[in-house]
Formats: C-alpha cells, sequence, structure tokens
C-alpha cells in the first residue's frame, strides 16, 4: 500500500476495521501521527454520500493494507502551488 495523502478518496470495508460492516467512501484530510498498533493508523477526513458530498468529519482507526483507493491526489508541481493572498513585504 502506498503512502495516504490529503484528498485521496478510499472505500474503507470491513477489510479495513471490523467496524466497517457496511463500507463508506472517505475524503482523506490528514493521516495522524497518533502512536498505534503495528499496522494500524488514524485517519482524519470526511465521510462522502453517493452523490461524493461530505455529510461527517471523522477519524477514523483503520489498518491502511485493507483500503480500496479510489483515486489518489495528482502532486502539485512545484511552480504551481498556492501562494499566500497576503500583501508582500519589502
Amino acid at each position: 500500500m502506498t503512502t495516504l495523502r490529503a484528498g485521496d478518496l478510499v472505500q474503507v470495508t470491513r477489510v479495513a476495521s471490523v467496524q466497517f460492516s457496511s463500507p463508506i467512501m472517505f475524503r482523506v484530510i490528514r493521516v495522524l501521527d497518533w502512536i498505534t498498533y503495528e499496522g494500524w493508523t488514524w485517519l482524519d477526513g470526511y465521510q462522502l454520500d453517493a452523490k461524493g458530498e461530505a455529510v461527517a468529519r471523522r477519524s477514523i482507526f483503520v489498518q491502511p493494507a485493507g483500503l480500496m483507493v479510489q483515486r489518489r491526489t495528482a502532486p502539485v508541481p512545484l511552480g504551481q502551488q498556492r501562494r499566500s493572498r497576503s500583501p508582500q513585504r519589502r
């Protein structure tokens, strides 16, 4: 399994954690760096409905190896990264 990043869309099923007997779609905000058991991690993000709209913000405890990545976030090219809109200081 590759490393998850903000914006990734994953399907969370019972394979990732027994609490998900009914699968959910989940958009990752961040991978939390909390200490956990080997092979487990905490994800912060949004549970999505069938239309892809966020219905709840959640932190979930899962085995990343059991997640099905539906869409990866494309890396932002170095020259196109967001810039602050605040005025430049001289």
